[in-house]
């Protein structure tokens, strides 16, 4: 029986291609569903999500990274720019919308994600990258803190789930020191 090698990528989407607005909404699906949606707590229905997905590119500020497993996309992340009225915190982004599908982890695309962000950040010349997290969602917070982010504070009521308060997270990375 020959081995088989998945091919993993990451890379920043600008427009929809063939399946690609379907593949994305299929594992932000199952992203939430396991508990990982980034905010949404229940599936919505097809047409929102692709509404979502939709605007996000449509966005100046934003710039959306997906993960392919042999050329099916199976998660994303994307950088947050500040407006152009936010002078004083230009210097910063933000990493949000992160989540790869249950089917697709275990390849390394987490950390590939994250480091493809990053370099996107430091691209656009900002100095540092927030981000924030349930303290649920333990996958993702050991990729961020394996690619360097530190922990900078703890918000008891960051989130509601089931009417329950759960904690979450905020981290920093310094891309460019001064």
């Amino acid at each position: 029986m020959p081995d088989f090698q998945a091919t993993a990528s990451v890379e920043l989407l600008k427009e929809f291609k063939g399946p690609d607005l379907h593949d994305l909404c299929d594992a932000t699906e199952a992203a939430i569903e396991e508990g990982g949606g980034f905010g949404w707590l229940r599936v919505p229905e097809r047409d929102v999500l692709e509404k979502h997905w939709k605007g996000v590119v449509l966005i100046p500020q934003r710039t959306l990274f997906v993960a392919r497993l042999d050329g099916v996309i199976c998660g994303s992340a994307q950088l947050y720019r500040q407006p152009s009225n936010n002078e004083a915190q230009a210097h910063a982004g933000h990493l949000s919308s992160f989540f790869i599908a249950p089917w697709a982890r275990g390849h390394g695309l987490a950390a590939q994600m994250v480091r493809a962000v990053e370099a996107e950040a430091r691209d656009c010349g900002l100095e540092v990258l927030n981000l924030d997290v349930r303290e649920t969602q333990k996958a993702a917070i050991n990729v961020y803190e394996r690619c360097g982010f530190v922990r900078w504070g703890t918000q008891h009521t960051y989130a509601c789930v089931d009417g329950e308060w759960v904690a979450g997270h905020h981290y920093s990375k310094i891309l460019i020191p001064h």
